[in-house]
């Protein structure tokens, strides 16, 4: 330790004030030159537990939304290394994406150099906030070191089958040159960021079969227990598993073209009026009237400018053509006709649908829209007669299945389709293959040549990495092309020797965060990934933090790459999540005028006891939105902890909420929590200054006390810290609910203040050992400092956490609640071992019965042992 640091130190803790801003910066400094953040080896028999949060975009400023969920992982990080677990705690930076290349683009630099500047500037506002995190792992998915790996995943699925190249249809961007997600387009058809009109437009673009595992990782959300339900589903929805029937309508004008449809209710085949297809379903040219082709033409082009979200919102009503041809229902031989319509998509099912609108409510909206048959085919006899009817029922009008109940006219229907050949049983999935190809620079190239003689080639592993393009016009907006790239994508085939393009598309973002989890394990490794001794050991994540907003896509790629690779045998594990947590949105305070639906800046509102528009005078709504700088409501992390501290930071955000229910930022409860912490300070000096004999701290997880030799104040403080530890244990170890184990640590300083000055030495020592170790996961800076204080020769956080004696929380007496009429009237003190008649005696005996019951015998008693009684008159 410095000399000259240490007596500054000195000083400032002889006084009596708390001062976070000198005591957290030193204690930062003494953990990195002792290590004690490192992931350690583990010993033989020795528990693992890996620790992770989520690795952050880095935009450039950490908002408390990140505070929140680095800070859980933390405590929970810190608690296991008590506990005597091997700890891996890491942290990375998910640093490719548009986001940095439209920046660089603005600034007129190279995306490299914007990113890496944010990362040191994020890095030491994480290091501000005391997280025990092992630095010497840290990844970010820019560095050549990394997606060299992510190119040798990538191979290793298209080694497999499991990356392929199609042609597919997409939203071109023609001013950023590049295709945009259909949440990137807004509601005119128009680029989120550009503001130029979105294309329709064919592409060869690069896919992952995450179908191919459909099944495995719908069927294995059963065994994620430690997963949030409401994850689960969401996952079960996107992957969309439908089993039904794909029946074949003929053409009637054209018979050796076939609408395939799929259903999964085959029992309201006879209530058929109409088909649908999706405007780019390529069989429309084929069936088609001719004299319809122009308005095809048009009809596309308006749909083009619609994204999926708004051509299949129930807010939105449906557009359809009449194509001018029809096909005949196989189960009435009757012609009907073929229309085409904006809510039917080409990738979803068979690009094809038959509308039944006396059983659904969009074909009903659509069929009264366009003037079409309405036949009803089901019925229940209980309920009104109406021309839309959803539920289950009887069928009519179907033929042989007249009188049979809907769930046993699907049977029998789908078997005789299957007898007759029009149909057959088929599984439907909403889940698509993952295209992977982005036309941007700032990404992981795809490692794949072309060659005339040779075709598609994949890149020799020792030739990875596939290195990014470096462009000579910085500020460029173009996309990665054969004439843009420099160093020219030009090369050499492997094979043959001739000239030969490379891939210049680069991955999906996704892809550099599907595995990242994987190298944490083994992050110093130069000639693979990861090992397969090092993934075994390790994974899966114990415990993992993150946001509710990437519970499909991130959270299903992670499992969807970790199957893929074990189905390859690279790894004991299926799954790579073990127990996963969700936390809430941080929310701030929010000015909004709801006529225009913009947000103000605190700064431009006059009065802010009375919020108005500064521009137009108007009222301003105030209301808690997620913090985000386009709402003018974020908090700066640093301007909290530049004021009361880090540690108040933590206890803040763990103690405001439960961790998986969204937070609203009040400054008042920030000053709650440094009060809190200032009453420990006062406690712990108060309690060394007046202490005659050194204090002698209690390392070990219990201690060896007899309960039947203390005074009742001592029996009383034992039992208040061993329902602490018990409760705090819990909260963190089971239930992971950080807001009622602070609230316990905040009882229990309560009880320490009252009775420490009443008990003998070795209770106290005790006592302040285990508040100060249930503490340090929580502030770590404090306890640190506190347990150093009272004579702690090493880290609080490396001694063991505290287990709770069973023994002490046996109680010699109870408060018994009194009522009367059905209220209560007050409390008594009993003791523990008296019979239920000795309890109802002492009740009847005490001056609130008296009081209550006037002279009078209740008519009834009704005891709860060491709870309630209850006097009836």
């Amino acid at each position: 330790m410095d000399e000259a640091f240490s007596q500054e130190r000195s000083s400032e803790l002889d006084s009596e004030r708390y001062n976070p801003l000198m005591l957290e910066p030193y204690w930062q400094t003494i953990w990195q030159k002792d290590g004690i953040d490192l992931t350690s080896t583990p010993k033989p028999n020795q528990k693992r537990f890996y620790a992770l949060s989520m690795f952050p975009y880095p935009s450039g400023n950490l908002h408390m939304g990140h505070v929140r969920n680095y800070v859980i992982t933390d405590v929970i990080a810190r608690m296991q290394r008590m506990r005597g677990a091997a700890v891996l705690h890491p942290m990375g930076w998910d640093a490719f994406g548009l986001p940095a290349e439209n920046a660089a683009i603005e600034r007129g630099i190279d995306p490299a150099e914007w990113t890496k500047e944010n990362i040191a500037h994020m890095k030491s506002q994480l290091q501000r906030l005391g997280l025990s995190i092992d630095w010497s792992k840290e990844q970010a998915t820019c560095d050549k070191s990394y997606y060299k790996w992510t190119q040798f995943i990538f191979l290793a699925l298209y080694k497999a089958g499991l990356a392929y190249q199609k042609e597919a249809t997409v939203n071109w961007d023609p001013v950023d040159k590049t295709v945009l997600a259909n949440e990137q387009v807004d509601s005119e058809g128009k680029s989120w960021r550009s503001g130029a009109v979105v294309e329709k437009i064919k592409l060869k673009q690069w896919f992952l079969k995450i179908t191919d595992y459909a099944d495995e990782l719908l069927e294995d959300l059963e065994n994620l227990n430690g997963w949030p339900d409401k994850v689960k589903t969401m996952q079960a929805n996107w992957i969309g598993r439908s089993k039904g029937l794909e029946i074949d309508f003929h053409s009637t004008n054209k018979k050796e073209h076939i609408v395939k449809v799929f259903t999964t209710r085959p029992e309201t085949i006879y209530g058929v009026s109409y088909i649908v297809l999706a405007p780019e379903n390529q069989l429309i040219e084929k069936i088609i009237s001719d004299d319809l082709r122009s308005d095809l033409i048009s009809f596309r082009e308006k749909v083009a400018k619609l994204s999926n979200e708004e051509r299949t919102s129930d807010k939105r009503e449906k557009n359809g053509m009449y194509l001018g041809t029809e096909v005949i229902n196989p189960a009435t031989n009757l012609p009907i006709p073929v229309w085409t319509a904006d809510y039917v998509l080409a990738d979803y099912g068979t690009g094809a649908v038959m509308g039944v609108p006396a059983h659904d409510e969009r074909d009903f909206l659509f069929a009264k829209k366009y003037n079409q048959v309405i036949k009803k085919v089901i019925v229940n006899p209980n309920e009104q007669e109406s021309e839309l009817w959803q539920g289950a029922g009887i069928l009519i009008n179907s033929g042989k299945y007249n009188g049979i109940n809907n769930n046993k006219a699907k049977l029998e229907i789908t078997k005789t389709a299957k007898l007759e050949k029009w149909g057959r049983s088929k599984t439907q999935y909403r889940l698509k293959d993952w295209l992977i190809s982005r036309q941007r620079k700032w990404g992981c190239p795809i490692p794949i040549l072309y060659c005339n003689t040779c075709g598609v080639i994949p890149v020799q592993k020792e030739d990875l990495p596939v290195e990014i393009p470096i462009t000579p016009n910085k500020s460029s907006k173009q996309p990665n092309s054969k004439e843009t790239v420099d160093p020219p994508s030009l090369t050499k085939c492997p094979k043959c020797g001739k000239n030969a393009t490379r891939e210049t598309d680069t991955m999906d973002t996704f892809m550099c965060s599907s595995w990242y989890y994987l190298r944490f394990a083994d992050s110093h490794n130069k000639d693979k990934p990861f090992t397969k001794e090092s993934i075994d050991e390790w994974l899966p994540v114990d415990q993992y933090v993150g946001g509710i907003e990437h519970a499909i896509l991130h959270l299903l790629y992670s499992r969807f790459i970790t199957k893929a690779l074990h189905s390859q045998g690279l790894f004991r594990i299926d799954e790579p999540f073990k127990r996963l947590l969700t936390q809430g949105m941080v929310q701030g305070i929010t000015y909004k005028n709801a006529e225009t639906g913009g947000y103000v800046r605190t700064s431009d509102i006059a009065d802010l006891s009375n919020p108005r528009d500064p521009i137009s005078g108007k009222k301003l709504e105030i209301i808690y939105e997620k913090m985000s700088k386009s709402k003018y409501n974020g908090v700066d992390p640093s301007s909290v902890i530049d004021k009361y501290g880090a540690d108040t930071a933590r206890m803040f955000i763990l103690f405001k909420a439960p961790p998986e229910k969204d937070l609203e930022w009040d400054i008042a409860d920030v000053e709650g929590q440094y009060r809190f912490i200032n009453r420990v300070w006062r406690l712990i000096h108060n309690y060394k200054s007046k202490s005659s004999t050194n204090v002698s701290l209690n390392t070990k997880s219990s201690s060896l006390i007899k309960q039947n030799k203390l005074s009742q104040e001592e029996k009383d403080l034992r039992r208040a810290v061993n329902i602490a530890i018990k409760s705090v244990t819990e909260d963190l170890d089971k239930g992971l609910q950080f807001n009622t184990a602070i609230s316990e640590l905040m009882k229990l300083t309560n009880t320490m203040q009252e009775l420490l000055p009443k008990v003998n030495i070795t209770i106290a020592n005790d006592s302040i050992s285990s508040l100060l170790k249930l503490l340090s996961p929580f502030a770590p800076h404090l306890a640190d400092e506190l347990w150093y204080k009272l004579g702690g020769k090493e880290s609080v956080h490396t001694v063991d956490w505290p287990e709770h004696d069973e023994n002490a929380l046996s109680q010699d007496k109870f408060q018994l609640v009194i009522q009367i009429k059905g209220k209560v009237r007050g409390t008594i003190n009993l003791k523990t071992d008296l019979t239920d008649d000795e309890i109802k005696t002492s009740v009847l005996n005490s001056e609130i019965s008296k009081k209550w019951l006037e002279g009078k015998s209740p008519s009834r008693i009704i005891l709860i042992r060491n709870k309630l009684v209850n006097l009836v008159p």
